[in-house]
């Protein structure tokens, strides 16, 4: 019986070190550190690589769930060289963040505070030139904290629908379908009101 009690303990502690070890390895700001690496003034993303130098600026726009963090990481890369940065995030999902403007909002159901932040994030992409480099960090919860309705919609109507669709059991599938359709910002419109500016995603991180 000792050696049974003994074994099931050492099971229990190895069951313990390899979960831990896993929400080490999927930590958003790791996941960007490993996906984003620093050399002089060459940044490598993946399997891309960008001259820091001949970008006039470079820009961090986001939303999601797990954005802090990655924002955060890409702060502890590229430091002074980031020229303004906006990202929304879900109340209480905070980081110490220096050069990128954090926007706490709604999530699943948006909130003046999304909308005012995902106003925000359009404008900075407009504003871009095709000198810039624009980083887009994107993390689940992301299409909810970004709402910007079309013309002709409120965000009231937004969030009476995300009810409806919510308590009929649509899939996310489904609740994103309809969100790229009410959107200014969803379906490709932030990338094109961003254009001809470089826009690179570092990571998507699913939260």
């Amino acid at each position: 019986m000792g050696i049974h009690l003994k074994n099931i303990s050492t099971m229990k502690k190895n069951a313990a070190e390899i979960f831990f070890k896993g929400l080490q390895a999927v930590e958003p700001g790791a996941a960007v550190k490993r996906c984003c690496k620093l050399d002089g003034e060459s940044l490598f993303v993946g399997n891309r690589t960008y001259h820091l130098p001949q970008y006039k600026n470079l820009f961090v726009i986001g939303a999601g769930k797990a954005t802090a963090p990655m924002a955060a990481a890409l702060e502890d890369i590229l430091e002074e060289r980031i020229s303004e940065g906006i990202i929304i995030v879900k109340y209480d999902h905070l980081a110490d963040l220096q050069r990128i403007n954090l926007i706490e909002a709604g999530h699943p159901l948006p909130d003046p505070n999304g909308e005012k932040g995902a106003d925000a994030i359009l404008n900075l992409a407009k504003k871009s030139g095709k000198d810039d480099l624009i980083f887009c960090l994107i993390s689940g919860g992301g299409s909810a904290l970004l709402p910007l309705p079309f013309n002709g919609i409120t965000l009231k109507d937004k969030q009476d629908t995300i009810k409806v669709l919510l308590s009929c059991g649509a899939t996310i599938h489904e609740i994103n379908t309809l969100r790229k359709h009410t959107s200014k910002i969803k379906g490709g419109r932030l990338a094109q009101a961003a254009f001809p500016a470089t826009i690179r995603l570092p990571i998507a991180w699913k939260f």
